[in-house]
């Protein structure tokens, strides 16, 4: 007769022995509850801090589109000083550069806040597959 040692066997199972219990599994229920409780969240940030980042980005712009007015009036005077001699050309050029990155900031400001759209509506559940 072929005699099998037990002292292997209960190796083996006693790990199993002590195992704790899966836990149960998730109804329909709980997962809405989970869904409705938590906000919608976009890599990380939720949808609210999305909002009020696109408000930000609207401030800004508002301010950028003040400030590139302001420097396109302050343009024209830099140019009627030039043409009476009162100011130099670099003067001229210095205050349209100005002009200019001011401008570029506004475009950024702008690409920026849609992009925010675009991904206040992604973490919405809208978007592309």
């Amino acid at each position: 007769m072929l005699r099998l040692s037990i002292l292997p066997l209960v190796l083996i199972l006693l790990p199993l022995a002590h195992c704790t219990p899966p836990p149960p599994a998730a109804t329909a229920n709980d997962l809405s509850a989970d869904f409705d409780a938590a906000p919608p969240v976009f890599y990380g940030m939720p949808a609210t801090a999305e909002i009020s980042h696109i408000d930000n980005l609207q401030n800004t712009y508002r301010l950028k589109e003040e400030q590139v007015a302001l420097l396109d009036e302050s343009i024209e005077i830099s140019n009627r000083l030039f043409q009476s001699t009162r100011a130099e050309y670099l003067e001229v050029l210095l205050t349209q550069r100005e002009a200019l990155e001011a401008r570029k900031e506004l475009i950024e400001t702008k690409q920026a806040q849609l992009s925010a759209t675009v991904n206040l509506y992604q973490a919405l559940g809208g978007g592309w597959k």
